[in-house]
């Protein structure tokens, strides 16, 4: 874990390095992945079987890809009645926050008397990936299929491999509760291809969304073009702000709770109060022996950091330059400090919201920008699964106002029809 102070020299040469720190260590694997995509493309439900069998260890026919309604109604039933009362309460929450960001068509007439306006469709197909085996999310599962069933996106398919064969009840719980169209026991980049370009048994889509290894985010980079994609997840982070109001334990408890997702994640405490720094220090040493997760210890020794700033002025500007997916602000005053912010995924305001209440049951989505992407990027909800289109509806003497503009345009473009096409029906011939 990494002490920094803003008042120490080389205090930038440091900071700077923290933002240029490489936490995926991931090695590239773009060239088996486009061996994977090229063999979907070739071969279809054939080579996705194969492939199936090669990475989750068990065999699997063709017959065997889709997961029968059977099956997925067994599994909810299944399940613990409270975790299916969970689910349900998550699900109801997420789905009444997304409603509120359903888009308005607009419509409008100017002073020339041309009609112009936008309208916006649902996307008709989108594909959920998710994690099988131990990383096996349900939470995931409802943060990226409520959004698209609010927007009005009729066909949701869900691909989530079997390792082994062993499937997590819950997350088919959750899809049939998030309203996912079909399932497919397939996983890999050999699913992201086999749902951006379509195989006998697995209609293409028109987005792919959802977290996955490093072969998953690279085979969503390939095929982004022939589909949307909704970006390439780097590992979680967390940025927490807090003063001497804020108790030690639970900015610990905060910052293990992000660094638990993996070996790779970043926790980072901002305080402007040496006490405040060094009592959550402690705090975090005595958590971790209390923790079982060994990625938790992992995180916080290789890029877990503690930043004392001299004021917050400094403070919120550190915070927009690490620009990170989830920031706490753990301060007298969270509202005035989260004002000053511009750059995070999600923020989450004072000491009684932690981030793992947005993982789960707060409403808004926890598909959020990481690696500092959060500059120009944004988390995941309704507008990633609609398309506007902007329309125009000219007459006469709309036309007539506005037509010359056009045509003087065109000619300085050197594009003859297209100043012909509007100076025809000026009743003009245009310029030589």
């Amino acid at each position: 874990m990494k002490r920094l102070d803003s008042r120490a020299a080389g205090f930038d040469t440091a900071f700077e390095a923290l933002l240029q720190q490489a936490r995926d260590t991931t090695s590239r694997v773009d060239a088996p992945v486009a061996e994977i995509i090229a063999a979907i493309r070739d071969r279809g439900d054939a080579a996705l079987c194969e492939l199936t069998t090669q990475f989750d260890h068990h065999p699997l026919g063709v017959d065997q890809i889709r997961i029968g309604s059977d099956e997925i109604d067994d599994a909810t039933n299944a399940i613990d009645p409270e975790l299916r009362a969970a689910l349900d309460v998550a699900a109801t929450r997420i789905e009444a926050f997304h409603s509120l960001q359903i888009p308005q068509d607009i419509e409008t007439t100017d002073a020339t008397g041309l009609r112009m306006g936008m309208r916006w469709n649902a996307l008709d197909a989108v594909g959920l990936y998710v994690p099988g085996g131990k990383a096996a999310y349900p939470s995931s599962v409802l943060m990226n299929a409520i959004p698209a069933r609010v927007a009005g996106v009729k066909r949701i398919a869900m691909c989530v491999p079997t390792p082994g064969g062993a499937l997590n009840p819950l997350v088919l719980a959750a899809a049939r509760r998030a309203g996912v169209s079909e399932i497919y026991r397939v996983g890999g980049a050999q699913a992201v291809a086999a749902m951006a370009y379509g195989t006998a048994t697995i209609a293409p889509v028109d987005r792919i969304v959802g977290p996955g290894n490093a072969y998953v985010a690279e085979a969503k980079r390939q095929v982004f073009g022939r589909v949307g994609i909704d970006g390439i997840a780097g590992p979680s982070e967390v940025v927490i702000l807090a003063d001497r109001t804020a108790d030690p334990r639970r900015v610990a408890i905060d910052l293990l709770a992000q660094a638990e997702h993996d070996e790779s994640a970043q926790a980072i405490l901002l305080t402007d109060d040496p006490t405040l720094a060094d009592a959550v220090a402690r705090a975090v040493e005595t958590e971790l022996h209390t923790l079982t997760r060994p990625e938790a210890a992992q995180s916080w020794r290789e890029h877990g950091c503690i930043i004392l700033v001299q004021d917050w002025t400094e403070g919120a500007a550190l915070s927009d330059r690490l620009a990170s997916e989830h920031l706490q602000i753990m301060v007298a005053d969270p509202a005035a400090l989260f004002a000053r912010i511009r750059h995070c995924g999600a923020a989450f305001l004072g000491s009684d919201s932690p981030e793992a209440l947005g993982d789960y049951v707060a409403g808004p989505n926890h598909v959020l920008p990481t690696g500092r992407t959060a500059r120009f990027a944004s988390g995941l909800s309704v507008y990633d699964f609609v398309k506007r289109t902007t329309w125009i509806e000219a007459n006469s003497d709309s036309l007539a106002q506005i037509g010359p503009a056009a045509v003087a345009l065109a000619e300085a473009e050197g594009l003859q029809a297209h100043a012909r096409s509007v100076a025809m029906r000026l009743g003009q011939p245009p310029h030589a």
